[in-house]
């Protein structure tokens, strides 16, 4: 993935919840430093939902919205 791309995605990752903060910084720290197209667009469709909703889906008490979004939530839970 381009490195362009990939720091606004990193940008547009930044939330209003810690708890997200916190996810997020490990993510970047370690697995989302290399992406694929596909798990981009997969976390991009998940940083568009409201910030509860996503932290419901990373804490495993909300379903994941397909099966991209579902391995891409996996990758954060494991960061």
């Amino acid at each position: 993935m381009e490195a362009r791309a990939l720091e606004r995605l990193k940008w547009r990752s930044r939330r209003g919840l810690l708890e997200l903060d916190l996810v997020f910084e490990r993510f970047w720290a370690g697995p989302g430093r290399e992406m694929e197209a596909g798990e981009a667009a997969a976390l991009e469709r998940l940083l568009l939902l409201p910030d509860n909703d996503l932290l419901d889906m990373v804490m495993g008490r909300a379903a994941a919205q397909d099966d991209a979004a579902a391995r891409m939530l996996e990758k954060l839970r494991a960061a």
